[in-house]
């Protein structure tokens, strides 16, 4: 530790709302990568970085310190461009288990390195975890294997890549400092910098299942991580995307792989598709920079049409360990002990599906952490089968709880009966556009 850096005083500096000297700061996150600040310091750190917030220098520093922390990955030796997505994570958010082996398909390499649940949110890994056997603990020299053979490999990260972030992503889930800014850019940042990626897409989602409820907060987010992308050299797209109700059908991790199946079937909720098809397109355009982005959509469509992803995908399971026969069973991942039907009380029309008590019940019913480090159940979770808009009648289906015990089934169903608003028949239903911008805004093939 470097004698003028006190972490008392960088603690307090930041409480106080001053902008920290980046040798100071970059001394405090080494300090604490090495062992010399404990875990408290950082806790009251981040805290204080939450409420204070940290500059674009500041933000500058923990990406650098982060990054270097491990390794960069040198994937140069691949044939074709390294594409990559992540999102800021919603509810039924299964994005990537779909659109890894579509981009491969359609001829993109995409070293992908996920995370897990985050507060109120699923993770991809978690997702991915349900599938018996699947490996998501890859050495650096297997992932970059898997990526070469498939085409895609999905991971957690290791002490090789990022393993600063490793360690503050998961004290931020369990401190209540998740939804900050910097905090968020540069934890994504970090980990995709050290990809070895010639071009990143981010889906920022927007609404109240969202770490960015506000529109202006969420643009701001995706303009942040663009830039830093950018200014380190890797062309960076954003889409801002509804999280305003759940994404899909299916909340809970074993549902949404099972689910993430569906749509790769050619099957499964159109919601699912239409953000599935649209990032495609945009990953395939930041692959092809001359690619216009009608034919970039066309292409994607006809790629997950073909059935080629999902065989991909059952070979991306067999590289990683699972049992890829999954892909033709998905029910198999229904391992709930329980399940009960919820049906509405009232008719009328579905005003508004609220995704974040889902999220919060997902982690009460076992299926997400309050503790770092703490088993979930891959079973649990939700089907909702209401959308805002539709119209339902009396002992109409809101939709299914598969639970663990009895008083996992009473809390799902109490809270499935909660996050349903009914309004009369008739009534006017306002929701978010499930594609809105784009940054940089210039044309994307959703609009085309």
């Amino acid at each position: 530790m470097l004698p003028s850096m006190i972490p008392a005083r960088i603690i307090e500096e930041k409480r106080d709302g001053r902008t920290l000297e980046p040798s100071a700061l970059a001394a405090f996150l080494e300090g604490y990568f090495r062992g010399e600040v404990p875990d408290y310091q950082m806790a009251a750190f981040l805290m204080a970085a939450y409420l204070r917030g940290l500059d674009d220098g500041e933000t500058d520093v923990l990406v650098r310190c982060m990054l270097e922390s491990g390794s960069t990955l040198d994937l140069s030796h691949l044939p074709g461009p390294r594409v990559d997505k992540h999102s800021t994570g919603g509810i039924g958010d299964k994005v990537s288990l779909v659109l890894a082996p579509l981009a491969a398909e359609l001829g993109l390499f995409v070293p992908m390195i996920a995370g897990r649940g985050l507060a109120h949110t699923g993770g991809t890994l978690d997702k991915l975890e349900a599938i018996p056997g699947f490996r998501t603990d890859l050495s650096v020299t297997r992932f970059k294997e898997v990526v070469r053979r498939v085409g895609c490999a999905i991971m957690g990260q290791t002490q090789e890549i990022a393993p600063l972030d490793r360690r503050l992503y998961a004290m931020r889930d369990v401190t209540g400092t998740v939804s900050s800014i910097p905090l968020i850019a540069a934890s994504i940042m970090s980990k995709k910098l050290a990809e070895g990626l010639t071009g990143l897409l981010l889906d920022v989602k927007v609404g109240s299942g969202a770490f960015m409820p506000e529109e202006e907060r969420a643009q701001e987010l995706a303009e942040k991580m663009v830039a830093i992308g950018r200014a380190r050299g890797l062309p960076t797209v954003a889409l801002l995307t509804a999280m305003d109700r759940p994404l899909g059908v299916a909340v809970g991790n074993g549902l949404e792989t099972e689910e993430a199946i569906e749509c790769l079937r050619g099957q499964g909720p159109a919601d699912l598709r239409e953000i599935v098809l649209a990032e495609a397109a945009e990953m395939l355009r930041l692959g092809n920079p001359g690619l216009a982005a009608p034919d970039a959509l066309r292409r994607a469509d006809a790629a997950l049409g073909s059935g080629e992803p999902l065989e991909r995908f059952r070979r991306l399971i067999e590289a990683q360990g699972g049992d890829g026969s999954i892909v033709d069973r998905p029910e198999r991942l229904r391992t709930a002990a329980v399940r009960a039907e919820v049906r509405a009380e009232a008719g009328g029309t579905v005003l508004e599906v609220a995704p974040r008590p889902l999220g919060e019940a997902m982690i009460a019913l076992g299926g997400g952490r309050t503790m770092m480090h703490q088993p979930i159940d891959p079973g649990v979770g939700f089907e909702v089968r209401v959308r805002p808009g539709d119209a339902i009648g009396r002992g109409g289906l809101l939709g299914v709880v598969h639970a663990k015990d009895e008083a996992g089934l009473q809390l799902g169903a109490a809270t499935l009966r909660s996050v349903v608003r009914m309004g009369a028949a008739g009534d006017v239903v306002v929701r978010r556009p499930l594609l809105g911008r784009r940054v940089p805004p210039t044309e994307s093939p959703a609009e085309s």
